[in-house]
């Protein structure tokens, strides 16, 4: 399993562009949201990347909960689609017991989907996120997704989701202009804890 450092940026609230892709550490990665200004920088490595642009959040400590190979593991995932929520307390347990038995397996074994993760992030809001690779932006919509979303145990635990995102994210072809930095997902070896 694979922590990662997340760093969030809304280039609708920043007055400078983003450095050109060739400015990019190479050890710091990013997606573009489909629908919208939101670009998510991942970074690897024990301790944050040193690249912070203008304008962004502070960079925020991811620790992988769970990490399921896809049923097109192999496939270049040319998609990310990303839920981030927190959930009522007495709810906790049982979405956790939820995803890890039944939704994050689920839609790992759906074609389509390259790989699914959840994190949580200790010390911010929102708490758990869950991210699928996909190899296409079809797949979330397709009968076998829809259906693992579904369940009872999904009609359950989602009411009690509170501060929810869904985003979908691209990567984008290199030849794009500098503005718009290569995107792709990159995770970190897990740390122990101090």
């Amino acid at each position: 399993m694979q922590d990662l450092w997340l760093l969030k940026y809304d280039a609708s609230v920043v007055d400078q562009p983003l450095a050109p892709v060739h400015a990019l550490p190479p050890e710091v990665q990013t997606w573009h949201a489909m629908d919208g200004p939101l670009i998510y920088f991942y970074g690897s490595g024990s301790a944050s990347p040193t690249l912070t642009p203008g304008g962004a959040s502070e960079w925020r400590r991811l620790a992988c909960l769970q990490e399921v190979r896809g049923a097109s593991a192999g496939q270049v995932a040319s998609h990310h689609y990303v839920v981030e929520t927190d959930v009522l307390p007495e709810f906790e347990d049982d979405l956790n017991a939820w995803y890890a038995q039944e939704h994050l397996p689920g839609l790992a074994a759906v074609p389509g989907t390259v790989r699914a993760a959840r994190y949580i992030d200790a010390a911010g809001s929102p708490r758990y996120y869950a991210c699928y690779d996909l190899a296409g932006a079809e797949t979330l919509g397709s009968p076998e997704w829809l259906a693992v979303r579904a369940t009872p145990w999904s009609s359950r635990v989602r009411p009690a989701f509170r501060n929810t995102r869904r985003t979908m994210f691209r990567r984008a072809a290199a030849a794009q202009a500098p503005s718009r930095p290569v995107l792709h997902f990159c995770a970190m070896p897990r740390q122990s804890e101090p």
